[in-house]
């Protein structure tokens, strides 16, 4: 069974950085595909970026040129960098893999997902 394991969230001042990890079980079942969503209660789940096998990336236009998805296949972990972090930012984040089909930005194209890990960014 795939497992999901996030880290690195926490709270910061607006114009700072943290680095999100995610920790991916069983990695070679779940490669394709690799993204990192967020969460503001009350709102729909917004894909962020993602990363594919070939090391291509997406962004949201939210968080483009700001924020930066990597992945490890030796540590079996994608990151996410956020820098210039707005209070806007402010989020449980989770990451997914085993994407299936449909949008890469679709959390629900995911078959595996992250229990989320909460981001705050204050002003």
């Amino acid at each position: 069974q795939v497992r999901l394991v996030e880290s690195g969230g926490g709270s910061v001042q607006a114009g700072g950085s943290l680095k999100l990890s995610c920790v991916v079980s069983e990695y070679a079942y779940a490669t394709y595909c690799l993204g990192w969503f967020r969460q503001v209660p009350g709102k729909e789940r917004e894909g962020i970026a993602v990363i594919v096998s070939d090391g291509s990336t997406r962004y949201a236009t939210a968080v483009k040129g700001r924020f930066t998805i990597s992945r490890d296949n030796s540590r079996k972990t994608v990151y996410l960098q956020m820098n210039a972090l707005k209070p806007e930012d402010t989020a449980m984040y989770f990451c997914a893999a085993g994407f299936t089909q449909g949008s890469l930005l679709n959390f629900a194209s995911y078959m595996y997902r992250g229990q989320g890990i909460q981001v705050t960014v204050s002003s």
